[in-house]
């Protein structure tokens, strides 16, 4: 990465993604601000409300790169925006270049109206990167699904073994909430409008002309039109970053989950490895979940630049006193954030190690208890839920006590055997044979998942 893409070269690589640091670069930010200028330019005149032969001038004198990112910083820092010191410049130059012209520069337009519909491009550009990688995890996890549909695992509850599940259906389990995390983005993005406004939200300032300009800006920069100015509605953003959030949660259970199969005295999954991925500093045998750790980081810490965006969502009137300051870093820390996490999320799923022999053989530590429902539902057909219930709870308090296989004890209860059989006691003890409609659970995510791929290709 470069200097310019963000201001902490040390931890930034591991944090976000390329494409989230370029979104919102400083220049970025500038060049977002400079390409609305350029737009409302060639809007205005197309409209008529200045001279077409002003457009080029201003257009050339809309590249980030002519600009000095420390000046224009040390000016916003005394007119409260980073918009104000931009059109000055920007007239300075194109005055430079075109006197005649530099007489239209940002005409009939506020700060805001560059600040967000500069952030907006933004967005878009940031937006499309992390898609990208959502989708990429979200096949891998639809392969993950559909490749161990019938790889049995031990499901746990409250941390403990609970009953034996496939992993195929864990995984499906996070595809499907990716599935919606992604459609709660898709649907806040297609609330991602221009903002044009003007100083106090009417346009009075382009006379009657104000609606046509905004309707030719809009498609200048192929934005959606809004039915007004939306200066002080913060809830354009606030629905981009709570979705986001959420976002975080998922990819933080993901990470929780892998984190914990990670584990030497679990083993069932692993992180890819590689050369200088995962080690330690002093002890030369640790596999550490990095990717695991960045996903559960995130999650911690994108719920509070949520919450921070949502109070900022209260605003004055018709432009807010210091809400809509208190969007310009937290929002694009939460989009670098979760773009990391996504990146890592896909990384990891990509290049995950499955061991199915271990997560089989995790079934049989408790000699055969996890089954305990599965005789227990069985018997319960023969003599009745509670009666067997009770049978089953005392074989297995015996065979815990003695350390010995609950298939054992149960085939030493002349009951059990004359009402199941050493053949059917047996078929109960196969992990495989209980793992309920897990397949059938799978088929339907899966069935989701295509259909979502269909619908945004």
């Amino acid at each position: 990465m470069t200097a310019d893409r963000h201001s902490d070269p040390l931890l930034d690589p591991l944090f976000t993604s390329d494409a989230a640091a370029d979104a919102f670069s400083p220049t970025a930010r500038l060049q977002g601000m400079l390409d609305f200028e350029a737009a409302l330019a060639r809007a205005e005149a197309a409209v008529g409300v200045i001279p077409a032969h002003a457009v080029p001038a201003i257009g050339a004198a809309c590249k980030a790169d002519l600009y000095d990112l420390g000046a224009l910083g040390a000016e916003a820092a005394l007119a409260g925006n980073t918009a104000i010191p931009m059109v000055k410049h920007l007239t300075r130059t194109v005055k430079a270049a075109d006197e005649e012209s530099s007489r239209y520069v940002h005409w009939g337009a506020t700060s805001q109206d560059a600040m967000d519909s500069g952030l907006m491009l933004q967005l878009r550009r940031f937006l499309d990167g992390l898609d990208a990688d959502l989708a990429a995890l979200a096949d891998g996890l639809a392969d993950l699904a559909d490749r161990h549909r019938a790889t049995p695992m031990v499901a746990r509850t409250w941390l403990q073994h609970a009953l034996p599940t496939t992993f195929g259906l864990k995984a499906a389990g996070w595809l499907d909430a990716l599935g919606r995390d992604r459609q709660r983005i898709a649907a806040a993005r297609t609330r991602l409008a221009l903002q044009f406004g003007g100083a106090a939200g009417t346009l009075a300032a382009l006379g009657d002309a104000g609606p046509a300009v905004a309707e030719a800006l809009a498609r200048e920069l192929d934005l959606p039109l809004p039915a007004l100015p939306w200066h002080a509605s913060r809830d354009r953003i606030t629905e981009l970053a709570s979705s986001l959030g959420i976002l975080a949660g998922t990819l933080g259970t993901l990470g929780r989950d892998i984190s914990l199969m990670m584990q030497m005295e679990v083993a069932e999954a692993f992180e890819p490895s590689g050369p200088g991925r995962g080690g330690s500093s002093t002890m030369p045998h640790k596999r550490n979940p990095v990717s695991c750790a960045v996903l559960l980081s995130t999650a911690i810490r994108a719920p509070a630049l949520v919450g921070g965006l949502l109070a900022a969502q209260v605003q004055e009137h018709e432009r807010g006193l210091g809400g809509w300051h208190a969007e310009w870093q937290a929002l694009p820390d939460l989009c670098r954030l979760v773009a990391g996490a996504a990146r890592h999320a896909r990384e990891t799923i990509a290049g995950l190690t499955v061991d199915a022999e271990r997560m089989r053989a995790n079934l049989d530590l408790t000699r055969g208890l996890i089954l305990a429902e599965a005789v227990t539902m069985a018997l319960g057909d023969r003599m009745g839920r509670m009666a067997a219930h009770s049978r089953v709870a005392d074989a297995s308090r015996r065979a815990a006590e003695a350390a010995r296989p609950l298939r054992d004890l149960l085939a030493e209860d002349a009951e059990v055997v004359r009402a199941l059989g050493m053949d059917g006691l047996d078929r109960l003890f196969d992990p495989l044979r209980y793992t309920g409609a897990a397949s059938h659970f799978i088929d339907r995510v899966l069935a989701l998942h295509r259909h979502q791929r269909r619908q945004q290709n």
